[in-house]
């Protein structure tokens, strides 16, 4: 998923760069070219048919490696998982809990007296890597890494850029100091996400700890494409391509970076081939990136784009819509948020990470998302009809379907904005 501490579960960047042509923004680079076969790995990712899972799993098959996932099946349920020469072990990971078990909203456990299942369905078997995108407290990290320590040589945990103290400073590298819990065992994300980071950093440490020297540590930033079930980028082109005005926060030189999650599973099965360790933050471009290309390349894959208009940040903070919630993706390069977008990134460039071109992640983002809203409408009419079926009320929607700046309150925001030009003029 990426992955701000706020984003990270309230609502469960598309590459940019290029102009009108198509052509890549300088300062990126193009995809590598086919690295030569591998010899063949086998690989166990825990969690594995999310977001990032299913594009690990693809990149990792045309490479020729075995590949295995441990997970729970609960996606598979409204979300197919579509590869065959995959082994699907079923299990929870969480030593406390029954392997079809989970944790209610406020973390409590729901069954707290049942036998504990599921981690011993990795029991006896090796494998010479493990991904683990599904960690997101450090008793569940450590209790999947001391098991597979003896059975794998490699650990790779997929962390955050919020694991980090602070996003108030720019330019700052892997060596940054983390953010620290007052509860180290807390297991709750919080109200407003606040632990999410701290949380993310206790993890790596204990990834780190069960495999020295072996383990390597993933901070991507907001990983986007198509997959993407918050529809944090997927807002920006779909609602460009809508036409009309369409209200752009900020100014077009604010900094931008993001991780197309096809370039992500792709490097990430090159760590496990090249057996990497160390601490990367994983976003792109290679270098600085604009949110004024990215806009760009959404209007670029429009047939009928709409008229972008560009309000600056601190008119949008004196309306009550500056903060780095307030829009999707894009956040205010001043104060708390001034290096949220300038994180360095050397470190995975020179470990082989790659970024693909605007135009390609528009398209397929175009492609995919049409063919999305219908999955998610059927899973919805489903869901509300088995919950009526036992006299039941539905669960939440928790269907992001672009709901991030409503149009009445685009509209509104535009209106006044023009107002107030106009008064002025006056």
């Amino acid at each position: 998923m990426s992955s701000t501490r706020r984003d990270f579960l309230g609502r469960t960047v598309v590459l940019g760069g290029a102009a009108a042509t198509g052509a890549l923004v300088p300062g990126w680079r193009a995809l590598a070219e086919p690295r030569p076969p591998s010899a063949a790995k086998r690989i166990l990712i825990l969690g594995g048919t999310g977001f990032l899972g299913p594009k690990t799993v693809e990149a990792a098959l045309a490479r020729g490696h075995k590949v295995t996932v441990f997970n729970r099946g609960r996606t598979e349920k409204v979300k197919p998982f579509a590869f065959k020469d995959v082994e699907h072990l079923y299990g929870n990971r969480d030593p406390d809990l029954p392997a079809d078990d989970d944790r209610d909203k406020d973390g409590k456990l729901l069954h707290p007296d049942a036998k504990p299942k599921g981690l011993e369905e990795l029991a006896g078997k090796s494998w010479d890597a493990v991904i683990d995108n599904s960690g997101y407290y450090p008793r569940m990290v450590s209790a999947s890494a001391k098991m597979l320590a003896s059975s794998a040589k490699q650990y790779i945990y997929i962390s955050s850029i919020s694991a980090y103290a602070s996003m108030a400073k720019p330019n700052l590298d892997e060596t940054a100091e983390l953010a620290k819990l007052a509860d180290p065992k807390v297991e709750t994300m919080g109200k407003g996400f606040e632990n999410y980071g701290g949380l993310k950093a206790l993890c790596e440490q204990a990834a780190a700890d069960a495999f020295p020297g072996h383990a390597a540590i993933v901070r991507p930033g907001y990983i986007v494409g198509p997959g993407d079930p918050t529809d944090r980028f997927t807002y920006w082109p779909m609602r460009i391509a809508r036409g009309g005005e369409a209200l752009i926060p900020g100014a077009p030189d604010d900094p931008l970076q993001w991780i197309d999650v096809r370039d992500l599973g792709e490097w990430l099965v090159k760590l496990v081939e090249d057996g990497t360790a160390g601490t990367f933050n994983a976003i792109g471009p290679e270098g600085r990136g604009r949110w004024g290309d990215v806009v760009q390349a959404c209007a670029a894959g429009a047939k009928t784009p709409a008229k972008l208009v560009w309000l600056p940040w601190d008119w949008l903070s004196k309306n009550e819509m500056g903060g780095e919630d307030s829009f999707p993706i894009c956040a205010p390069p001043t104060g708390e948020t001034a290096g949220t977008h300038l994180w360095k990134n050397e470190r995975a460039v020179k470990a082989g990470l790659r970024f693909r071109s605007a135009s390609d992640t528009v398209k397929a983002l175009a492609e995919w998302y049409p063919t999305e809203l219908e999955r998610r409408a059927k899973v919805r009419a489903e869901q509300v009809e088995a919950a009526k079926a036992k006299n039941e009320p539905p669960p939440p929607d928790r269907n992001p379907a672009l709901g991030w700046l409503k149009p009445e309150r685009e509209s509104e925001l535009l209106a006044k904005w023009k107002a107030e030009a106009s008064s002025e003029v006056k």
